[in-house]
């Protein structure tokens, strides 16, 4: 599987604009799972969106306090670690306001 990705990657090298080269070739740009796992990660803060829907009462605390330590946790490691990764920093603090939000409507 690894030489498929990395063959894949060669041929797409020669697609990519001159403009968006540097982007292509950061460190965490879209050939790393760096750029895939915030990417992937947006569809919690679509879902947690519209979850703003659902009666409030229908809302887990638990699931919620779960989600809203991820966000946290989560948001620190991505400006810890090298190469800084605001892509996770920015979906991760999604994350967690949309969950305190929910928390807040859970309480209240």
């Amino acid at each position: 599987m690894s030489l498929i990705y990395h063959n894949t990657m060669a041929a797409l090298d020669k697609f990519v604009p001159q403009k968006l080269q540097p982007l292509w070739k950061h460190p965490a740009g879209p050939k790393t799972i760096f750029f895939w796992a915030p990417v992937f990660k947006w569809g919690l803060v679509i879902a947690g969106v519209a979850d703003l829907a659902r009666p409030a009462d229908t809302i887990s605390p638990g699931q919620t306090a779960a989600l809203v330590a991820t966000g946290v946790i989560w948001s620190r490691y991505s400006l810890v670690i090298i190469p800084k990764n605001y892509s996770l920093f920015s979906v991760n603090v999604f994350i967690a306001v949309t969950q305190l939000y929910q928390m807040y409507r859970a309480i209240r």
